[in-house]
């Protein structure tokens, strides 16, 4: 059950930590980890016996996720490097660095390119720059086991101090969890972060998203975000959540929220994502059944007007309608189609493109409306083996939900962007979908439902091509880049409908076959569009 909404402390720019033990220190060298990114350096400032070389180990187990890592000191190599599975870490003692041109030949420069670095005595080089520092400066407390720690942000570490903060003073507003190791969780591709609690009530989840700024305008004065309806705060995330649990399915329970920062308390589902279960073995048409079920679940529930918030605010579900949809589309030709071609594509080729689908989502209109989760794919749905029917499908990340066609979760599921779905699991798992519902009403059209599954397929699968390529040329994400060769061969499926067959031959004109084989050489660049 949520806690009622508590004011929100005020967060300084700078954070003191007072006469904090050696548990404390742990806690806080976690906590850092967790905003730890490539570029940083961690600047440790103190006399002899403030505990530099102590706080430093604690960070490196923190970012290497051993407890019991043996760290040895930099004191005489002056450098030890250590490889995490997120980045590479050095560790640097410069108390008997002779001059600031040793600094090259411990290769700090090339240590910062893939990683962080952690320095003691970084007085010993005054023309030390980086970008993004975060000072600690630690001072001897009032007993041997106790020092006080001032944190100062700079560049980017300012921002991400504050997050820090809030995150402390959240989880103080909440014992016994203020005292719970915290491990760092991968995230997905949006601005959420996410870290494991374990601690004496058990494990929690720690999930972190401020609130978004819009972006810039590029429609009738809306951003991206607000066009395409994604959650922008933690509160659709809170209100969904309600609904689905209300309804039985196996949405996390929210211990506690902070809803102006964006910080939440969940239960913890565990590691069994789908796609990791497939790799060890589990079968993936029992998985993918209790996921379809958890759909039938859902096809039988009203969205509800409004969801009342523990602020005494509410939530209103918007709707699927065609500035979502086609804002959606548009990725195809503003990124895809320039990461392919290298250059914009022509005003008469997008506006053909552009047509085609408004003729698409004119028919899609007219569609039963119902709960579209957005994302319902093996990245978001955790294997309860211990619960019963539809209920081991655990699902995540629904904060974007809308009210829609209830073709679309059902054909995000069975053509999976990040692994492949057999064609045969689909058809058949699509069968019995269709015979379920036409069992419960008797006015279920399935070939209008059919042509939704298409429709729908189609515009995901287009929307999901453009994202990966802005993620690959906008970001440097380039690891998505290698499902593209599946998006294709969904996209195949999907057009192969009847009644997509103009739109199948575009694609066919300027997006033929012989270049969908292969993910593209995209290049890592932000073009202005």
């Amino acid at each position: 059950m949520t806690s009622p909404q508590a004011p929100s402390p005020p967060i300084p720019s700078a954070w003191r930590i007072a006469d904090a033990d050696e548990s404390g220190v742990t806690r806080l060298a976690e906590r850092l980890a967790l905003k730890l990114a490539v570029g940083d350096v961690v600047a440790l400032h103190g006399d002899l016996g403030a505990g530099k070389t102590t706080f430093a180990r604690a960070l490196i187990r923190a970012v290497l996720a051993d407890a019991e890592a043996e760290i040895p000191s930099p004191t005489f190599s002056l450098v030890q490097t250590y490889a995490s599975n997120r980045f590479e870490l050095a560790h640097l003692d410069l108390y008997r660095l002779a001059s600031e041109d040793e600094l090259i030949e411990l290769g700090l420069d090339e240590s910062l390119a893939a990683g962080v670095a952690i320095i003691e005595w970084p007085e010993r080089a005054p023309g030390l720059r980086a970008a993004n520092r975060l000072d600690v400066h630690l001072v001897q407390g009032s007993g041997d086991d106790l020092r006080s720690i001032t944190l100062t942000g700079n560049g980017s570490w300012a921002a991400r101090l504050q997050r820090l903060a809030g995150i402390a003073a959240f989880l103080d507003g909440h014992p016994p969890w203020n005292a719970a190791s915290a491990a760092y969780l991968q995230g997905d591709a949006s601005a959420r972060a996410y870290a494991r609690l374990d601690g004496t009530q058990g494990k929690a989840i720690l999930m972190d998203q401020p609130r978004q700024p819009d972006g810039p305008p590029i429609r009738g004065g809306l951003p991206y975000s607000r066009i395409s309806q994604l959650a922008e705060d933690v509160r659709p995330f809170v209100a969904v959540a309600a609904a689905l649990r209300e309804a039985g399915l196996s949405a996390p329970e929210i211990y506690a929220a902070d809803l102006d920062r964006g910080f939440l308390l969940l239960e913890d589902f565990g590691d069994r994502v789908f796609g990791n279960e497939i790799a060890n073995g589990t079968d993936q048409a029992e998985l993918w059944q209790a996921a379809t079920e958890a759909l039938l679940v859902l096809s039988t529930l009203p969205v509800p007007e409004v969801i009342p918030l523990p602020d005494g605010s509410t939530h209103r579900v918007p709707l699927q309608d065609r500035s979502v949809l086609g804002i959606e589309v548009e990725l195809l030709p503003d990124w895809y189609w320039l990461a392919i071609h290298g250059q914009p594509i022509p005003p008469d080729v997008r506006a053909e493109f552009m047509a085609l689908w408004d003729g698409i989502f004119a028919r899609l209109a007219s569609e039963r409306k119902g709960w579209v989760l957005r994302d319902y794919h093996s990245p978001n749905l955790v294997w309860l083996p211990d619960r019963e029917g539809f209920r081991r499908a655990g699902v995540l990340d629904f904060q974007d939900a809308l009210q829609g066609s209830l073709a679309y979760d059902l054909v995000s599921l069975l053509q999976d962007a990040r692994l492949d779905v057999p064609p045969a699991l689909e058809d058949e798992l699509l069968a019995y979908y269709l015979r379920m519902r036409a069992a419960v009403d008797p006015a279920f059209d399935a070939e209008a439902f059919r042509f939704a599954y298409a429709a729908l397929g189609v515009q995901r699968n287009t929307k999901i091509l453009g994202i990966f390529a802005r993620l690959a040329m906008r970001d440097g994400k380039r690891a998505y880049l290698r499902h593209i060769p599946r998006i294709w061969r969904y996209l195949a499926r999907g057009l192969a409908h009847p009644a997509l067959a103009d739109l199948s031959r575009w694609f066919d004109r300027y997006l033929p076959a012989d270049i969908r084989h292969e993910p593209p050489d995209v290049p890592h660049q932000s073009p202005a569009i």
